[in-house]
């Protein structure tokens, strides 16, 4: 799976029933094509599945609900749900900077472990610490570690259909759907994990820029009345898994 290490930008999301994600789609095919990595996929859609981070307080979500301006969360990304079959693997910090979006990623090589377990003794932060190349986000995921407590706590899976704008190359949009999320710490859970679908029949349309939304799009917002949201995956599987409630 390709994609950038680094990157700021502007993202809208909005939230689709079925009906209104086929119309779109009907619209965006004068202006946007499928992401050529797509080639070849049943459906034109891959499978994303991240490992999200955050504490026994859960203040990565509390800090997304109160709506921080500043803020950042760590998850371990694949494009797989099946171990072993030689996906990379991905440590990204993902965040906001006032109203930008930024993200940074380190690719986790696989198959070693970091050798002081303290205070990393969770496996599967050991595994990713051994596979991190030195360097700042490695820095960075050791200190928040130690600073937050943070252990895994959240397994999100979906499918992305991506497009690019056949126009402008700081143009993306993606649809993803059947968003669920799993109760569990290690990014391959057995079969017995508890799972569960955050959004069932509604799809998650993101558009992401680096400078401006392109007009074709924002006449569309308005012909549909298409109405932006502050959603985060993450944060919908701790709400269907009424993980967070206890600090209601």
């Amino acid at each position: 799976m390709q994609a950038k290490l680094h990157f700021s930008r502007f993202e809208f999301k909005y939230i689709l029933p079925q009906h209104l994600r086929d119309e779109l789609e009907k619209e965006f095919q004068y202006f946007v094509e499928l992401d050529p990595y797509t080639a070849g996929k049943p459906g034109g859609k891959y499978f994303v599945r991240s490992l999200y981070y955050d504490n026994a307080a859960f203040r990565n979500y509390y800090e997304k609900v109160d709506g921080m301006k500043h803020r950042a969360k760590f998850r371990l990304r694949t494009y797989t749900g099946e171990e072993g079959d030689g996906t990379p693997q991905f440590l990204e910090i993902k965040g906001r900077y006032n109203n930008l979006v930024f993200k940074h990623r380190a690719h986790v090589a696989p198959g070693k472990i970091e050798v002081d377990p303290s205070p990393y003794d969770h496996p599967t932060t050991r595994a990713i610490l051994g596979g991190l190349e030195e360097g700042p986000i490695k820095n960075q995921f050791r200190f928040e570690l130690a600073r937050k407590g943070l252990k895994p706590v959240m397994l999100v899976d979906y499918w992305r259909r991506p497009f690019v704008s056949k126009y402008d190359p700081e143009f993306r949009m993606t649809m993803d759907d059947t968003v669920s999320g799993t109760v569990c710490d290690t990014l391959f859970p057995g079969p017995n994990a508890h799972r569960k679908l955050t959004l069932p029949g509604y799809t998650i349309l993101e558009v992401k820029f680096r400078f401006h939304m392109p007009k074709w799009f924002h006449r569309l917002v308005q012909s549909y009345e298409l109405r932006r949201v502050s959603i985060s995956k993450v944060c919908a599987a701790i709400d269907v898994h009424g993980l967070a409630e206890k600090l209601d």
